[in-house]
């Protein structure tokens, strides 16, 4: 069309540093980030920022270059998220539960030049840097988070990195005239987050700054965060960069509160000294805070909004949470989606249905949020959308912004998970006839017995509102007669005991028959940082006792 011209005045690179920029002004004297005694400013907050990015500058950090962490959620995690980007530079948050061998592949897989490391984490990053030396003199400089009023142990000057630098000695070498080195394109790459761990080759996920943008302020509607929020960091700032909420807080001037260890009674006592008004985590979380002891509780200043997902929630949890004041929010998504990629949207229309009804709703995963431009369940051959009958399952598959970049340094990867022009989520589900979608089961999850499909997340659903249960997940066991059979791994509540006969009856009491356990263990269930049952550990497991014979199973 005649007389369009795209130029500096009507175009710029969508980036999140914006959004501290903007803070740094409007909420300057506001508290940006607070743990224990220590509290910064949103202008202290981007002075610190600017000098970091200043600071890996001079260690030479070039664009493009990957700086790593490995960070408990503190407030130089939290500065990371922005001083890294200003560097040029692509974060690289590592899961603090990784050892060192693994540390080392991820480093060497990334390329770092830089590795910061959390006290406490030192020796991981140590062992890494030991494996890597065998094979390579070019190591990654090494920057320790010290404790707080502690000098850098001597022990950490042994290396020939730079070992003896820590974090505010690197700030101390940033300036504060330095240029912020803005992206050019707005699809560069902002971080890479390397997927889960719940298989034994994770993938290095690329987010662009374009994309961080979209995510971020996605994730404050679907919150429904107004200005200066008070978030509280249960979720891992490592995972998916924190649901995105590490740019997303600082686009509303609000106040991160820092949580080093994330337990019942620290959420109870943050909540209350702080005012928190959001919060979020895997189900695991709120099964902690529901099961919290009464010496742990506190009673709750207001309303806490806190989003769930990283695994469907049984609405037993869900309804739970809400009686205790907190209003859950259900998000569902992947690290390839930049965590959240749909809500289930909550309609005035429900709020007179009978509450387990309104828990089962809830437990659903909704649409796509604002961000993403459509979600679908569809055929995963003929690529066709499946009936929204709430029965016929199909892969639930995303299309939009907020969508990966890519694999990094994996084209076959990417390609796959592109295939057809839709990205390939791997989760079975179904929608409902209002449009809202169900998952089902991970592919690799659903139990085929005797030709039913079995969702192992509707049997957990269930055990979940067994009294005694405290966690519960649900695998496939070898069996002669049909196949396969669910197989239930439980953990109970403490003080509570309960039979393996009797958790078999209590399913074959409100599930149709062929869905029930045939198996029950009783242990505690292996699982990854961000509260992902390890499945495929309890999967191996089940394989190990080996196929109920034919006699027993037509029992």
């Amino acid at each position: 069309m005649e007389g369009m011209k795209k130029c500096s005045a009507n175009y710029v690179p969508l980036t999140p540093i914006s959004f501290l920029e903007r803070s740094a002004i409007v909420y300057r004297d506001r508290v940006a980030v607070v743990h224990g005694d220590v509290s910064f400013t949103w202008r202290q907050t981007l002075e610190r920022c600017v000098r970091l990015a200043s600071g890996l500058a001079q260690l030479g950090v070039s664009r493009r270059d990957v700086v790593a962490v490995i960070a408990p959620n503190i407030p130089e995690m939290y500065e990371l998220h922005f001083g890294v980007p200003m560097a040029g530079a692509v974060l690289c948050t590592l899961n603090i539960r990784h050892d060192s061998a693994m540390v080392a592949v991820l480093l060497k897989h990334s390329e770092a030049k830089v590795l910061i490391v959390d006290y406490q984490f030192l020796h991981i990053a140590q062992g890494a840097l030991k494996i890597l030396s065998e094979t390579s003199s070019n190591l990654p400089h090494l920057v320790l988070i010290p404790e707080y009023n502690q000098e850098v142990p001597t022990s950490s000057k042994t290396s020939s990195t730079s070992a003896n630098l820590d974090y505010d000695g690197l700030l101390q070498m940033g300036t504060l005239d330095f240029e912020i080195r803005r992206p050019e394109d707005e699809w560069e790459p902002i971080s890479v987050n390397y997927t889960s761990g719940t298989t034994s080759s994770p993938k290095g996920v690329i987010y662009s700054h374009r994309g961080a943008y979209l995510n971020s302020l996605a994730a404050v509607l679907l919150n429904e965060m107004t200005s200066m929020p008070v978030y509280l960091w249960t979720v891992p700032m490592f995972h998916c960069n924190g649901w995105c909420l590490a740019w997303a807080v600082a686009a509303q001037g609000g106040t991160n509160v820092c949580l080093r260890n994330v337990t019942a009674g620290g959420i109870f006592h943050n909540i209350a000294k702080h005012k928190v008004s959001h919060m979020g985590g895997a189900p695991t979380v709120l099964n902690m805070i529901i099961n919290a002891p009464a010496s742990d509780r506190r009673h709750l200043p207001g309303k806490v909004v806190v989003m769930t997902g990283a695994a469907p929630p049984p609405p037993h949890v869900l309804y739970k949470s809400e009686e205790l004041g907190f209003n859950v929010v259900h998000a569902y998504g992947l690290t390839e989606t930049y965590g959240p990629g749909t809500v289930c949207t909550w309609k005035p229309e429900w709020d007179n249905l009978p509450r387990d009804v309104q828990a089962k709703i809830k437990a659903r995963q909704g649409l796509n949020h604002l961000g993403i431009e459509e979600v679908d369940v569809k055929d995963p051959v003929t690529m066709k959308s499946v009936p929204p009958d709430a029965k016929s399952i199909g892969e639930v598959m995303f299309r939009g912004n907020t969508v990966m970049n890519g694999y990094l340094k994996n084209v076959e990867a990417t390609e796959d998970a592109f295939k057809g022009g839709w990205f390939r989520s791997g989760d079975l589900g179904v929608r409902h006839p209002d449009g809202y979608i169900e998952l089902k089961d991970r592919s690799k999850d659903i139990i085929i017995s005797g030709g039913e499909n079995i969702s192992s997340i509707e049997v957990e659903s269930l055990l979940f509102s067994h009294p005694a249960v405290l966690e519960a997940a649900v695998v496939a066991r070898p069996d002669d007669y049909w196949g396969e059979t669910p197989c239930a791994f439980v953990k109970l509540k403490d003080g509570s005991d309960v039979s393996a006969e009797e958790i078999i009856k209590y399913c074959r009491d409100h599930l149709p028959h062929y869905m029930a356990p045939r198996t029950v263990v009783f242990q505690d269930l292996p699982k990854t940082s961000t509260g992902k049952t390890q499945k495929y550990l309890l999967r191996e497991k089940a394989k190990a006792m080996g196929s109920i014979p034919k006699n027993k199973s037509k029992l």
